[in-house]
């Protein structure tokens, strides 16, 4: 019996690789491909024209006034001395040679964020953190995110001396570039909301150790010292 089984799919085999043929056999007729593993897809080129429309054109252009859902059309950068230039009005990415866009203070990492830090900033930073590093670097900084528990061993604690001395602008650099295993989210969030991230991370920073008596505001400052 085992005799029959092994004549008949040796036939087979031999069937399927005759209508196959080989990999790389040259033909005059198109090769017949039973899992041809994506290596010709049938997909949109840049400047290529195709059947799919009838003028030939390979997309449609986008109704007029029509907004992709979620997204806000990026507005013109606030200048220096603008009426209303809160980092929070418009949409700001990356684009000038200047610190707030790259961290750097000439060939140096500066420090220091550009705008005033308030309440509001911090608050935005906190939100901002939660959605695009909590999952990694823990809802603390600690490095414990769910990422770390699933597996992903490169993860850094933020609270970690060698971070907690790290320079403002190379951190911004870090958010925007990735670094190592890290992925760069600089075509995801603004660059207001980097520094804002960056306010809230040295807050983490001085809540977790390391903070003084001189971090505290002076009416909070007040308070603590009557305590004491």
């Amino acid at each position: 019996m085992l005799k029959y089984f092994f004549t008949v799919f040796a036939f087979l085999g031999l069937i399927v690789l005759a209508m196959a043929g080989f990999r790389g056999a040259k033909s005059t007729r198109p090769p017949i491909e039973i899992f041809p593993d994506m290596d010709r897809q049938p997909k949109v080129k840049a400047q290529t024209p195709s059947g799919f429309f009838a003028n030939g054109s390979a997309a449609r252009p986008p109704v007029d006034g029509s907004v992709p859902l979620g997204y806000t059309m990026p507005q013109q950068k606030p200048v220096d001395g603008e009426a209303d230039a809160s980092p929070y009005k418009k949409i700001i990415f990356s684009g000038a040679p200047d610190y707030t866009d790259t961290g750097k203070m000439g060939e140096n990492w500066g420090t220091g964020l550009p705008f005033d830090v308030t309440p509001a900033v911090v608050g935005r930073g906190q939100e901002r953190y939660g959605i695009y590093c909590a999952v990694c670097h823990g809802a603390t900084g600690a490095g414990n995110g769910i990422a770390k528990q699933l597996g992903v061993a490169t993860v850094q604690s933020l609270l970690q001396e060698r971070i907690r001395v790290m320079s403002d602008g190379e951190i911004f650099n870090t958010i925007t570039h990735g670094k190592n295993t890290m992925l760069g989210y600089g075509d995801r969030i603004q660059v207001p909301d980097r520094w804002a991230i960056i306010a809230y991370v040295r807050a983490l920073q001085k809540s977790q150790g390391g903070a003084t008596l001189s971090d505290v505001p002076e009416a909070g400052r007040a308070k603590l010292e009557a305590g004491q």
